[in-house]
């Protein structure tokens, strides 16, 4: 079964998608739209274009760990998302997932711009979000 993983925006929404082993995570794209039905429509319809069977949304937690605003929309939206897409969807925190994925990015030789473009950011941090699932849920030389 493949795993995605969801970073949440209110413009854009980040997708990544494991590979068919579910070691890898790969970037998905992302979908830009407003309003959280027409966001999980469209989420859910690209989610199992890719052959989902999981989903996993990114749940932007404080570093003390608290929720704000940003948490109860990426709520909101995980139960709109399980309305639409049918399979599982669990929230899984997400703290530093953007930084870590602009990060890897400027080591890539991206530039901040370029980072911008197309949503690239906001499937990369999805990439982090899954990859870091798909690490811990198997891990190495247990396959």
């Amino acid at each position: 079964m493949r795993v995605a993983a969801v970073d949440h925006g209110q413009r854009r929404v980040g997708l990544a998608i494991s590979d068919d082993l579910g070691m890898f995570a790969h970037p998905a794209g992302a979908v830009e739209a407003s309003g959280l039905d027409n966001q999980a429509a469209l989420v859910a319809a690209r989610l199992k274009e890719l052959g989902a069977g999981r989903v996993l949304v990114g749940l932007p937690k404080n570093m003390d760990g608290s929720e704000g605003p940003s948490a109860q929309g990426a709520r909101a939206f995980a139960e709109k998302l399980r309305a639409n897409f049918g399979g599982e969807v669990r929230l899984v925190d997400e703290r530093l997932s953007t930084v870590e994925a602009s990060r890897r990015m400027r080591e890539g030789g991206v530039s901040s711009k370029k980072q911008r473009e197309k949503g690239r950011i906001d499937a990369g941090a999805a990439v982090v979000i899954l990859q870091g699932h798909l690490d811990v849920a198997s891990p190495p030389g247990t396959m």
